[in-house]
């Protein structure tokens, strides 16, 4: 049975964070692949600076081209409508019957799980395993999701400290700073090419 990580998110950008998660957890839980789901439409926010889910999608497969532990689906911008977790795994799972699933989270995400939809039927159709963050630790996790059936199956890994996020990165181009090491080379070149993120011109300015 193929084990398979499912490492969803906006990813804008796709940084080295969201790749050490993917290949930690490839180590920890024996994983075959690691799935990368962009998501079309979060449906609890929205996206600030959103260069459209296609630039999103390509920068995640020029972050993880040539290494094949990992792949990037398009399930959730092929769907009409929000992208709800529950919805694409009930999908996995039509389409590949025989995979066993692992949904990556990150600790702030998986305090949040009780606000999803259909929380109890995520845990059901996969293993929920989340990397601790500062600010989300282990037992807060546990104490936030106990009521929830199938809890009990939650797993965490082991991750390095890394203080990166998208919204940094967002940040730092805005300001001009440079962003490489942060994300891959390739992503840190289509950003720049393509102008993501850079802060608007002064009006009246050219």
């Amino acid at each position: 049975m193929p084990r398979v990580g499912i490492l969803g998110g906006a990813f804008n950008p796709l940084h080295i964070g969201h790749l050490v998660c993917a290949q930690e957890a490839t180590f920890q839980l024996e994983l075959d692949t690691v799935e990368v789901i962009p998501t079309a439409r979060p449906p609890h926010r929205q996206l600030e600076q959103d260069p459209g889910a296609e630039a999103r999608l390509e920068m995640c497969e020029l972050a993880v081209d040539g290494d094949d532990r990992f792949s990037v689906s398009r399930i959730e911008l092929d769907r009409e409508g929000p992208s709800y977790t529950v919805d694409t795994l009930r999908q996995l799972h039509e389409m590949r019957p025989d995979d066993e699933f692992f949904v990556l989270l990150g600790g702030d995400q998986a305090e949040r799980l009780p606000t999803w939809r259909e929380p109890e039927a995520v845990l059901e159709l996969a293993t929920l395993c989340a990397f601790e963050r500062v600010g989300y630790s282990r037992n807060a996790i546990v104490v936030k999701l106990a009521r929830l059936k199938g809890a009990e199956r939650l797993r965490f890994l082991d991750m390095p400290l890394m203080q990166v996020s998208s919204s940094s990165l967002r940040h730092r181009v805005a300001q001009g700073r440079p962003i490489r090491y942060l994300v891959p080379d390739a992503v840190a070149r289509y950003i720049s090419e393509h102008g993501l993120y850079e802060a608007p011109a002064p009006v009246g300015s050219g």
